[in-house]
């Protein structure tokens, strides 16, 4: 009897695995089947189990290495800003060798940044970051004991490097992994951007007067930051394939079978979009008033009076406005159909700072830093139409290279013009006209870019 009863229980369970196996074959059942074993119920091998400890443990570890690698992206150049006087006169720059180097960043970003989608393609989006944080490593620990400006210049394109690509890929690995969270996501690694932003000019005089007095180690104590950003990478290295269509929320697992397997789509003629055209010189002008104020804005201050504390504190206190409102501003653009009224409030802080710092530059310093740090949360705005401007995955890819590697082309000219204005005019009236005037068409642009609709419908296949 006991016999019979073992042996329909076999026939059920034999039964119960075969209609699962059926059901999945046949496309009409995705979900993982249990079975009763014990009292319990045990998941199948490889799909279950595989999906709970991408949701727990992996994702976890991926929200990590993202946020790390967005606090890494900025304090290679803020920190540079706040001791730009000392390297001066430690590498014997002038006034525009020095606004050459204000303008490496977006040159570099440039060059590099087309490259990322390539590279991303061939060796996974995970391997392309970790490499970044290792580029970003080794140029702040060379660069302070490079020897020369060029040395200098040279350990500044590797950290560059490794910053441009990452900059690419975090809006494309946003919209891969969390698709329904692209707003929250984006906002998390942007305030991680502006954190790292802040800490870097507020904290590198101090830093610098703790370690001697020198701006060489001032510098390259920025190097442990990108170096502990590079571990959570280290997981997701072998991680090429994009998840399954099926995900809607959560990565899925290298090797994890997909109900669907999506056909393959050529590239978009990207150049064939407006909206993509006036994406690209939204975030170039927006980038050009972020590096002159990221480059100069601490001189400005100090040849204003200010001290040299003072004027890092007033650097960072630009920066950390964006902590909380690059958090708020891509949820809230996320629920508007246009994001013009955004850029618009943008614009108008942007001007009323500029206008500040030109006729009472250091009795209203305070105020002007809290407008011009209101104004350069455009930078989040932008990633967050890049990613609501196209419908897929390879779409953002696409989207993020061209807006990105144009808009930083476009703003290699800014930094540089402000440099040799400064020198040949002997004082900031100029410069800050320049920066005042290019609001004007950012307002313009970004009121274009903000309208609802996609490259995908603007640029055939």
């Amino acid at each position: 009897m006991m016999g019979l009863m073992a042996s329909d229980e076999t026939r059920t369970e034999t039964r119960t695995e075969t209609r699962t196996e059926t059901r999945t074959d046949t496309g009409t059942e995705t979900r993982t089947q249990g079975r009763a074993v014990g009292g319990g119920v045990s998941e199948v091998p490889g799909e279950a189990s595989a999906t709970h400890a991408w949701t727990t443990w992996t994702t976890r570890l991926l929200i990590l290495g993202i946020v790390l690698a967005a606090v890494n992206l900025r304090p290679a150049i803020t920190s540079l800003g706040a001791l730009l006087e000392e390297v001066r006169d430690g590498l014997g720059m002038s006034g525009s060798i020095a606004g050459l180097l204000t303008s490496v960043p977006p040159l570099c970003f440039a060059v590099f940044g087309v490259t990322a989608p390539r590279l991303a393609r061939r060796f996974g989006p995970g391997a392309v970051v970790c490499a970044g944080m290792v580029a970003i490593t080794a140029g702040l620990l060379i660069r302070p004991y490079a020897g020369g400006t060029g040395g200098f210049l040279a350990a500044t394109a590797l950290a560059l490097m490794g910053i441009a690509v990452s900059n690419v890929l975090m809006p494309v690995i946003v919209k891969r992994y969390f698709p329904d969270r692209v707003g929250s996501m984006t906002g998390l690694y942007s305030m991680a951007l502006a954190f790292g932003t802040s800490v870097a000019a507020a904290a590198t005089v101090p830093l610098t007067d703790a370690l001697g007095g020198h701006w060489r180690p001032g510098l390259a104590v920025w190097a442990v930051l990108p170096a502990l950003a590079v571990l959570p990478w280290i997981p997701f290295v072998r991680n090429r394939k994009a998840p399954g269509t099926t995900a809607p929320s959560t990565p899925r697992p290298e090797g994890e079978p997909s109900a669907e397997k999506p056909a393959e789509q050529p590239p978009l003629r990207i150049t064939r979009s407006r909206t993509a055209w006036a994406l690209a010189v939204f975030f170039g002008l927006q980038a050009t008033a972020a590096y002159i104020t990221m480059g100069w804005m601490a001189q400005i201050f100090r040849d204003s009076g200010v001290s040299a504390g003072t004027a890092g504190l007033l650097l960072a206190v630009i920066m950390v406005m964006g902590v909380p409102l690059a958090f708020v501003i891509p949820r809230v653009a996320t629920r508007l159909p246009h994001q013009g009224p955004i850029v618009v409030v943008l614009g108008v802080c942007g001007l009323a700072g500029y206008a500040g710092l030109y006729l009472a530059p250091v009795g209203g310093a305070w105020v002007w830093a809290l407008l011009l740090g209101v104004s350069n949360c455009a930078f989040p705005l932008a990633l967050t139409m890049v990613g609501m401007r196209a419908r897929t995955g390879a779409g953002v890819a696409q989207l993020s290279a061209f807006a990105q590697s144009t808009g930083y082309l476009i703003s290699i000219p800014g930094p540089l013009l402000v440099g040799v204005l400064y020198q040949h005019s002997g004082g900031w009236g100029l410069p800050i006209a320049l920066m005042s005037a290019l609001m004007v068409p950012q307002i313009v642009v970004g009121v274009l870019a903000g309208r609802d609709r996609t490259v995908e419908d603007e640029a055939g296949r």
